[in-house]
């Protein structure tokens, strides 16, 4: 199933995105969900062609968990080691933003790079989960771009500022709830230009272990989501251009760049 969340003629709501075609929005129906998507969802009867709809973020997260260097390449392109034990940090929900959403460039920040990766979420409340139970607690999966302003990062030395500006963590298009995460192609693209390509199976440390490892430092509640880290490649965005991160077997999140909200 894919879910998602649009902005209908009747207002915002939770939806099973239905037909055959792939991501081609003229073939797709969005299928309106009562109250939410855990568990089982009840359908309303109301249903919109997805093409007169607006995508927005699939989930409402309380808080995104995210991943730092967890592929090799890239923590050797940023001039370290690969950690022994997953590295985490947090984005506030403040940072996320849904599909064709302008990316927002602070004036503070004098580089901000893209940073794609597959986003995990969460189903129902969670802790302490071992890695064995972890497919148990996720609903499905999505497409994420870990944004950072890279100046700021490295100026700071923790990461709260560089990675948590509004707009700094588009989600989309849907969430996929029937794929399987361990070995999917990733790529990313700037104004149509491959930056990264690399697949879920060089995660240094894979989605189970990622789950027991941050249900151990909290709870996770239904909507929550882990980013799981960017391959290499990473790179700066300029106002005016368009990012795309593509995730085999969910789908494409493309969102442009701007200097101030549109």
């Amino acid at each position: 199933m894919r879910l998602g969340r649009v902005a209908s003629p009747d207002g915002v709501a939770f939806v099973s995105i239905e037909g055959e075609g792939g991501a081609d929005a003229a073939s797709l129906t969005a299928r309106e969900i009562a109250e939410h998507p855990f568990g089982t969802p009840t359908f309303t009867g109301r249903s919109w062609p997805l093409a007169d709809v607006r995508m927005l973020a699939p989930i409402l997260a309380s808080k995104v968990v995210c991943v730092g260097k967890n592929y090799a390449a890239h923590a050797a392109e940023m001039g370290g080691s690969a950690p022994e034990e997953p590295v985490i940090f947090m984005k506030p929900s403040t940072s996320i933003v849904g599909p064709n959403a302008s990316i927002i460039l602070p004036p503070s920040s004098s580089r901000v790079d893209y940073e794609g990766e597959l986003a995990v979420v969460i189903g129902r409340p969670c802790k302490d989960v071992p890695a064995a139970r972890a497919l148990d607690v996720i609903l499905g999966y999505t497409v994420a771009n870990d944004v950072t302003a890279r100046d700021q990062q490295s100026k700071d030395g923790q990461w709260t500022r560089a990675k948590g500006y509004d707009t700094f963590c588009p989600l989309g298009p849907w969430i996929e709830t029937a794929v399987d995460p361990s070995d999917l192609e990733i790529v990313t693209e700037l104004d149509g230009e491959v930056k990264q390509r690399s697949r879920t199976s060089l995660l240094l440390h894979d989605i189970p272990k990622l789950v027991e490892w941050v249900t151990r430092v909290m709870t996770l509640l239904p909507g929550d989501v882990i980013l799981t880290g960017t391959p290499e490649g990473v790179g700066p965005m300029q106002s005016g251009q368009q990012v795309s991160v593509t995730v085999e077997g969910i789908g494409t999140l493309t969102n442009s760049v701007a200097t101030k909200h549109r």
